[in-house]
């Protein structure tokens, strides 16, 4: 059973799917319906919208509870294209609760180490081309990049060729999606 919750300040979101920036308004009902990635996803009676960890205080929640590492099932000397590859794990399109790569929307990832430091290109898409969060999830694809250590730059693409379709969900993610 999912708990109404109500804001209990004004609160920064992004309305899903067109990606809109707004404010919700303290007093606010809501209801989370998803919490990966470290955001959240929450019903409101205008739609979804998706709230940042950094404002579960608005929802009540402790935001130093919803930050995964990222790195819980790594080991410590796993490569940093692991390492890369492991924080994109992280990143969630806010309506599907599978992340990105299990998804099949990241289509390349390329490490390029010059003088000992790292950028990384990304070339990824998203379940349909109209979709407004696009920027929004590679936003968080990028920053979850430059977290770690040894990365100087990242450069996230949106790309539509070739388009996808759900023959490119891992067996994984078809699993928790329950098509499997």
């Amino acid at each position: 059973m999912q708990t109404e919750i109500i804001t209990n300040r004004e609160v920064k979101a992004v309305q899903i799917p067109s990606g809109d920036p707004f404010n919700l308004p303290a007093g606010t009902a809501v209801i989370i319906t998803q919490t990966l990635g470290g955001s959240f996803t929450v019903a409101t009676q205008s739609g979804l919208a998706r709230i940042s960890s950094e404002d579960a205080d608005a929802l009540g929640i402790d935001p130093n509870e919803t930050k995964p590492s990222g790195n819980d099932d790594l080991p410590e000397d796993a490569s940093l294209e692991d390492r890369v590859w492991n924080q994109l794990k992280q990143v969630f399109d806010p309506e599907i609760p599978v992340d990105i790569v299990n998804l099949g929307l990241v289509y390349d990832c390329v490490l390029d180490e010059e003088d000992g430091k790292t950028t990384v290109h990304i070339k990824m898409t998203l379940t349909a081309p109209g979709c407004g969060m696009g920027p929004v999830i590679a936003a968080d694809a990028q920053a979850r990049v430059m977290s770690l250590d040894g990365i100087v730059d990242a450069h996230v693409d949106l790309v539509w060729d070739p388009a996808w379709n759900q023959d490119m969900i891992s067996e994984e993610g078809k699993m928790k999606l329950g098509m499997i």
